[in-house]
């Protein structure tokens, strides 16, 4: 009985609520992130090192600052090409 209730708070304390993320989600939104964060390195118009991304619960954010609103535009873009993102949140600067 004693092992069933410490396998029980075991389970309940990884399990996500509205403020938090569960592990699995976490480790989800740490892939995301990575994906994201390859795709823009990737795209030879962007300077990735200005562009920062964070996740939670699959939504991206985008913030730092670009030279342009097209690069803006495309980092959006590319941001929401990637598999689990399910919305982004612009909060890019033009410099």
């Amino acid at each position: 009985m004693l092992a069933m209730v410490v396998l029980l708070a075991l389970f309940a304390g990884c399990a996500s609520s509205e403020t938090s993320s569960g592990t699995g989600e976490y480790i989800d939104d740490t892939v995301i992130t990575a994906k994201v964060k390859a795709a823009i390195f990737n795209e030879s118009t962007l300077k990735s090192a200005e562009i920062n991304v964070e996740t939670y619960k699959g939504i991206v954010q985008l913030s730092g600052f670009v030279s342009s609103r097209a690069d803006i535009d495309t980092a959006v873009r590319i941001t929401r090409g990637v598999k689990g993102v399910k919305s982004v949140t612009n909060d890019m600067t033009l410099k």
